[in-house]
């Protein structure tokens, strides 16, 4: 789901029965903007397949069908999924993504199937986290790409916009990579980054990403 909050209303922390009702609280809850760490990973990548975890209204989504890729947006809210499906009708985008209602904590993603996988800010404090990271790493096709990008645990936390996230839901970039085989990636670079300027203003939220890119061998 795309940080980037449309307005500046603060939410409540919300559970997995709750994205629904979520999504019809507003006409869009996101911006529909790419996620910045996206933007600066695969801007320079060649086009090709992804995978878009946790893909939300589509925002991502969308950015990448824009460039020339073939995607595939997993969420498990059929509300932001129709949401998404309708701008990429409206975009001319209809052809390049597989909008699939999928739960990234039963479903698992075809092996070695997408040259980029990406997801961010994925909340799912109930699910079997090491497990589903592990699904979306096997995902990525040999030469392809994995970036994952959460919110960085801090002392920030408890404060504005960043309380509304259950401390359950958080990881590192370490994390992630705890779960991968060294020996299959090419490199692995785990960094805390600035998030982008104006999803920290629009959001309320200044806790740095945690960032993990990975290069499948």
């Amino acid at each position: 789901m795309s940080e980037h909050e449309h307005g500046a209303a603060r939410r409540p922390a919300i559970t997995r029965d709750s994205y629904d009702e979520l999504y019809r609280s507003a006409a869009a809850v996101w911006t529909g903007r790419p996620n910045g760490q996206l933007v600066a990973e695969a801007s320079d990548l060649v086009p090709g397949t992804a995978l878009d975890a946790g893909a939300g209204e589509g925002g991502d989504a969308l950015w990448l069908a824009s460039r020339g890729w073939r995607v595939t947006a997993v969420d498990f809210s059929p509300v932001a999924l129709e949401r998404g499906a309708a701008k990429a009708a409206e975009l001319g985008l209809a052809d390049r993504i597989d909008w699939r209602h999928e739960d990234l904590d039963t479903w698992t993603p075809p092996a070695r199937a997408f040259d980029l996988v990406t997801a961010h800010y994925l909340h799912a404090a109930w699910t079997d986290r090491a497990a589903m990271f592990r699904g979306l790493a096997a995902a990525v096709a040999p030469g392809g790409t994995l970036l994952v990008v959460g919110h960085q645990h801090g002392e920030q936390w408890g404060h504005g916009h960043a309380s509304a996230h259950e401390a359950g839901a958080l990881f590192t970039a370490e994390d992630v990579a705890a779960v991968l085989d060294p020996a299959e990636w090419a490199g692995i670079v785990t960094e805390t980054r600035d998030r982008d300027p104006d999803a920290a203003h629009r959001t309320g939220n200044p806790v740095p990403d945690t960032v993990l890119v990975g290069r499948r061998r």
